[in-house]
């Protein structure tokens, strides 16, 4: 949004409070008060070390469907990886261009096709890195960005992910706080909370897999 947008938007916001812009003093209250933001209610079943925060998410990710698959380090994910896709008889791969992903020896994958572009009609699956894992729901914070795109979590069949331990937090409160302390004022487009794979029940309330994104979420639990 430009500033003369940014500019009209706000003026229009003042005349119907029938009031001008905010004293100095107003705006350092206001300032104040945001930056503080107080947590509301905290669940206490978020409310655990980090041992019993990795074995909630787990337990959580599984209820809802999610696939886990455990291994030592990062550098380990492409042969955990090629291993999936030979079991699933898959010849291609669409990766994420994060640097810890392009920074990995992909050679295990051998004559399976690697590629780093925004996903294309029939792309069958996806490689993602998660930014946060959330216990008390199971549920994944992934965020856009140049080499990221949303669509790569949503468009194929099969969404793999690759999360550390260390990056599972108890709620939600704490996945937000992170995120404003790793991005500051640089935002990204879109914040996306993936819990297990797509499925719906709105058609005779017979449970469907796969109705708004992938059929299967895989989660490479990394323990560091």
């Amino acid at each position: 949004m430009s500033q003369n947008a940014r500019d009209q938007i706000l003026g229009n916001i003042r005349r119907g409070l029938g009031r001008g812009e905010l004293s100095q003093q107003a705006q350092t209250q206001l300032s104040e008060r945001i930056s503080q933001h107080p947590r509301h209610t905290i669940p206490a079943r978020g409310q655990l070390d980090t041992e019993g925060q990795v074995a909630l998410f787990r337990s959580m990710a599984e209820e809802a469907a999610a696939e886990l698959i455990d291994i030592d380090s990062l550098e380990k994910l492409p042969v955990a990886v090629a291993e999936f896709l030979q079991q699933n008889q898959l010849k291609q791969l669409l990766r994420g261009s994060d640097a810890a992903l392009e920074a990995l020896d992909w050679s295990p994958l051998e004559d399976i096709k690697v590629e780093s572009r925004p996903v294309q009609a029939g792309d069958p699956i996806s490689l993602t890195l998660s930014f946060a894992g959330i216990a008390e729901t199971g549920t994944l914070m992934l965020h856009s960005g140049p080499n990221s795109p949303t669509t790569m979590n949503f468009l194929t069949d099969i969404h793999l992910v690759a999360l550390r331990q260390s990056q599972i937090v108890g709620f939600y409160e704490q996945a937000w706080q992170q995120l404003r302390e790793t991005v500051g004022e640089n935002w990204p487009r879109t914040v996306n909370m993936i819990t297990g794979p797509s499925r719906s029940a709105d058609i005779e309330q017979r449970l469907q897999m796969g109705a708004h994104g992938p059929k299967r979420l895989v989660i490479f639990m990394i323990n560091d």
